[in-house]
């Protein structure tokens, strides 16, 4: 399961949690301009915009988890099962496989508005890219820095949601999280007023009561309801490090820890990483499960013009500063 989200302050932000109880050995990799983005049922695009984000690399082509392009555009795809349904290839569209829909936009795309052109003529095709990786269920959010949309192919076909809030998670459909969120119109972040009733000399003995109700579970309802609630009202101010660590704290309150969630046979879903674009300078940092520490890997400190897919692996082993170390 997954959340991912937008932020901005003086620079856009874009990024998720990836919860699993699994890894493949993702790393943070970017793609140049000028590798050749083979697709299996349309042309290939030799000359795009540079990609960096998270992926899983196989076979030299990168099945990006999450991404932003160099023009600021970011899409993350989340777990959506029971509810992703992938089509049979159909004449005179775009027939796109899942693993392929995340490169097909961010290599053509600078915003959201050519996005939602491209996805016109789409269709989400079930098309595996192996027999060893076989099409995960999946939906999507693509944000440039003034707005998100949510992307979901299911058995009525596809549909594209305007996402004012720039946050998502997992089943169930996207209308069903925003009708929900009426459930909460309550909650505020001032204390609360005593409207249960007048007679009762009630009392507000801790801070933090309007929230009372706000859900903490990790169900994919409860997270998104989080989500949207700690996004929606997060102040920080502009410098990058703020705006980072915000950001990261916003993720934070619906991270998974290991044991919470069982999965069966001793494997737990935790948060594997948590990452955060920016999508103005085009840097990607990151948090791992063990390793609390920022990284960040800049795509501009790379050659932009190359062929090939540059991959950092993950810093996963905690660091930690000892401030009287002799």
């Amino acid at each position: 399961m997954c959340t991912a989200v937008t932020y901005s302050t003086k620079d856009h932000y874009f990024g998720r949690n990836l919860d699993l109880e699994y890894s493949y050995k993702e790393t943070v990799t970017i793609t140049p301009r000028n590798y050749n983005f083979k697709f299996r049922k349309l042309n290939n695009i030799e000359n795009h915009y540079a990609i960096i984000g998270m992926a899983y690399v196989a076979n030299e082509y990168p099945l990006y988890y999450d991404a932003i392009n160099e023009k600021g555009l970011g899409m993350a795809g989340l777990n959506f099962p029971t509810n992703a349904d992938y089509k049979e290839e159909k004449e005179g569209a775009d027939n796109v496989a899942p693993f392929e829909f995340i490169p097909w936009v961010l290599s053509q795309c600078a915003n959201l508005d050519e996005a939602k052109n491209l996805l016109s003529k789409i269709n989400i095709a079930k098309i595996n890219f192996s027999d060893e990786l076989p099409a995960s269920p999946l939906h999507w959010i693509i944000s440039d820095k003034e707005a998100s949309i949510t992307v979901e192919s299911v058995k009525d076909g596809l549909k594209i949601y305007d996402n004012p809030l720039g946050v998502l998670t997992n089943n169930p459909t996207f209308d069903i999280h925003m009708f929900n969120l009426n459930n909460y119109m309550g909650l505020s972040t001032e204390q609360p007023e005593n409207n249960f009733s007048k007679k009762l000399n009630l009392d507000t003995y801790s801070r933090g009561m309007g929230g009372l109700g706000l859900p903490g579970d990790l169900s994919s309802a409860s997270r998104f309801v989080k989500a949207a609630f700690v996004k929606m009202n997060s102040i920080s101010g502009d410098s990058e490090s703020e705006s980072i660590s915000q950001f990261f704290h916003i993720l934070g309150s619906v991270d998974q820890q290991r044991g919470c969630v069982h999965m069966g046979n001793n494997q737990y879903e935790i948060t594997i990483y948590s990452s955060c674009c920016n999508m103005d300078k085009g840097i990607y940092y990151y948090t791992t499960y063990e390793n609390g520490q920022v990284t960040g890997v800049d795509m501009h400190n790379e050659n932009l013009d190359g062929t090939e897919l540059v991959s950092y692996d993950l810093i996963k082993g905690q660091q930690i500063y000892m401030q009287n170390a002799k």
